[in-house]
């Protein structure tokens, strides 16, 4: 198996405001085959996705789909996703931070392993990165 490639908020051609954590963009970013990075809130006994606030309910069985790396957005959601097998990390601006799985979640121009994720904030050559584990990224088309 390759690098893995995973859609930063289901995004794979750039930023995009109103496409970033929407349910429907993620399922078709997996369709596709790439993996993807969603932001969860777990708010009052509901789940939502976005960054910045709560823009999506979802059920909890969406965050079920093979392929996803749950970023935790509040305590809540941390310590709910922490009684289930679900793949999951909490950060905010660490150089590195673990998954629950155990692999490295990367800041941008830190140094990395083959269990790091690196996350890239502009477009790069991923061909750079292919010791890594994978690459997390707006930009993977």
């Amino acid at each position: 198996m390759g690098m893995r490639l995973i859609a930063h908020r289901g995004l794979t051609q750039g930023p995009n405001k109103a496409l970033e954590n929407h349910p429907d963009q993620i399922k078709s970013v997996l369709a596709r085959g790439y993996d993807c990075e969603v932001d969860v809130r777990y708010i009052d006994g509901s789940w939502f996705l976005g960054h910045d606030q709560a823009d999506y309910e979802i059920d909890y069985d969406f965050l079920r789909k093979q392929g996803l790396w749950i970023h935790a957005k509040n305590l809540e959601a941390l310590y709910v996703l922490g009684a289930d097998h679900l793949n999951y990390f909490w950060h905010q601006e660490d150089d590195f931070t673990l998954t629950n799985n155990g692999f490295i979640w990367t800041y941008p121009n830190k140094p990395f392993t083959n269990k790091s994720i690196i996350v890239l904030t502009k477009k790069e050559k991923l061909n750079k990165y292919k010791k890594a584990y994978g690459v997390c990224s707006d930009f993977l088309i």
